[in-house]
């Protein structure tokens, strides 16, 4: 089925709905009250200047723990998830590639998926996932020695992009958080990045929020919406045409 067909006419199921969400990193309020939809199957850019809370929003819809929510709520396919854990989130299907990955030695991309899997009730076999990691690394065209290190551990900028999606090929999430994940990719690089994202759109449905700076990422990946945020707040929301004016004028109307 091609979910993407809803773009042109059909409305979509909701799947996320944030309302008057307020949070607070160490006693100072970074978000002041945002309010976001995402359908399924609709690609959302978060947009804004930097220390606008694009990444603090992400990082309290996964759950991070530094994110006190003060006010509102976030609805995920009609649970609220303002007090789940990390873990019980990425079991709904939330996903997020972050900006700048981690390392986490000793445990390799297979063993940290097939706990992933398995957390969220899959029963499946160690030697089923190997096999489909290696299928999809040779996709993503990742070297084999990668997947036998530690996660993360001594890639590159780029081999760490991949490494995120092929987790979130793995995975099959319900909605992607891409937290700047172009961040530090070449052009060719970003163009194969973006590829993968929109086909993993296509073929399940997936949504995706996508957080970028760089112009050239949002004409790779069909957007359905836009909402800036600034200052904590969403500022102004449209849609492809918003894209165009900030590639023009960038965020001097929102001072």
């Amino acid at each position: 089925m091609n979910y993407r067909a809803t773009a042109e006419g059909r409305p979509y199921t909701n799947m996320l709905k944030i309302k008057n969400l307020k949070i607070e990193v160490g006693g100072k309020e970074i978000l002041k009250g945002v309010d976001l939809e995402v359908g399924k199957g609709e690609v959302v850019a978060l947009m804004g200047p930097n220390g606008s809370g694009k990444s603090s929003l992400s990082n309290t819809l996964m759950g991070n723990p530094n994110y006190e929510i003060t006010e509102g709520e976030m609805i995920f396919e009609g649970k609220n998830i303002g007090e789940m854990s990390p873990d019980e989130r990425a079991g709904l299907g939330i996903f997020m590639a972050f900006q700048y990955p981690v390392a986490i030695p000793g445990v390799t991309v297979r063993e940290m998926l097939i706990t992933s899997l398995r957390s969220r009730g899959q029963e499946v076999k160690a030697i089923d996932v190997k096999r489909q990691v290696e299928e999809i690394a040779k996709e993503l065209r990742i070297s084999e020695d990668l997947l036998s290190r530690g996660l993360n551990e001594g890639f590159s900028g780029g081999e760490k992009k991949k490494m995120e999606i092929l987790q979130m090929k793995v995975l099959q999430p319900k909605l992607a958080i891409l937290d700047e994940t172009d961040s530090g990719l070449d052009l060719d690089a970003m163009n194969f990045v973006a590829f993968e994202v929109q086909r993993q759109i296509q073929q399940t449905g997936m949504s995706v929020i996508l957080i970028t700076h760089y112009q050239k990422m949002l004409t790779l990946i069909n957007v359905d919406k836009v909402a800036v945020l600034k200052k904590g707040l969403v500022v102004d929301r449209g849609g492809k045409e918003l894209i165009e004016e900030l590639g023009k004028n960038g965020y001097k109307k929102y001072e």
